[in-house]
């Protein structure tokens, strides 16, 4: 698998636009520099005619140039080398890579190989979900994790002192990365494949994440609800602010109460409870 980088050079009110755009046309990785950001994408998820779109969309609003490269997959951990930084999340978490010095002031610290699989934290769900997470007991818990990418959130359910941690993805690679990920952080949770339907899952969990797009989780809550305990927290993010009233609909039908909503980057999240 080779990858596609798409590097932009904008004014910096277009940065936040573009990223929550491309993030809804396959790019799943994105780093942001002083001159405006690159995203990434599988070659065979890579449209020049969207691109070319969303462009003319917003160049009436700013300065907006771009170019592209091609990246080999064998050549993907070097290249992060030279332009991957750690992310640090509300001073307790950082979310590095293998390459980066440990730093052993905070208090979580996640370790990753930050292939081109989604939740490196650079994304504003990613960290969304993180901070959140802080907020809740974990302790000897049971976790789903949908859509897991990396593993990062899992990790982060690990060291917050989940008993049982089960992740989901549909993609191959991030099954692998997020195995990996999860070895180099003695993880002991387990990655599946295939989505929560397909699954059969039986046994309920206390807490459950999904990082998913909006349509999807629309689709997949109400198989959620049906997973997670009485009293239990569904985390959701992975869609725009303006999709909330969607997602808190649909919550509404399900006798699920919110807890908390934080929006960023035009992004949100919502922890919502299973009433008792």
């Amino acid at each position: 698998m080779s990858f596609k980088g798409v590097h932009f050079t904008c004014d910096p009110h277009l940065t936040e636009l573009l990223i929550a755009e491309l993030s809804m046309l396959s790019y799943d990785s994105f780093e942001e520099h002083h001159m405006g950001f690159s995203a990434y994408c599988t070659v065979a998820n890579f449209n020049q005619c969207p691109l070319d779109s969303l462009i003319k969309k917003y160049k009436q609003s700013g300065t907006i140039s771009y170019t592209t490269e091609f990246i080999a997959r064998a050549n993907w951990n070097t290249y992060w080398e030279k332009n991957y930084a750690p992310v640090i999340i509300a001073n307790k978490i950082i979310v590095r890579a293998t390459f980066h010095k440990p730093q052993d002031h905070f208090k979580h610290q996640i370790v990753i190989h930050p292939k081109m699989s989604f939740g490196t934290g650079h994304h504003a769900t990613t960290s969304l979900i993180l901070e959140s997470q802080l907020s809740i007991d974990h302790h000897k818990k049971k976790i789903y994790d949908f859509g897991t990418g990396t593993g990062v959130l899992s990790i982060l359910a690990h060291q917050l002192g989940a008993m049982q941690i089960i992740a989901t993805d549909v993609d191959d690679w991030c099954i692998e990365n997020a195995e990996e990920n999860f070895k180099l952080n003695n993880c002991s949770g387990r990655v599946l494949k295939g989505v929560v339907r397909d699954l059969a899952l039986k046994n309920q969990a206390d807490i459950i994440i999904a990082n998913i797009n909006k349509n999807v989780l629309l689709n997949e809550m109400p198989e959620y609800t049906r997973l997670l305990t009485k009293g239990g927290f569904l985390i959701l993010s992975g869609f725009y602010e303006k999709d909330t009233p969607a997602i808190c609909s649909q919550a509404k039908k399900l006798g699920l109460k919110e807890i908390n909503k934080k929006c960023m980057n035009l992004w949100t999240v919502i922890v919502l409870s299973k009433k008792l």
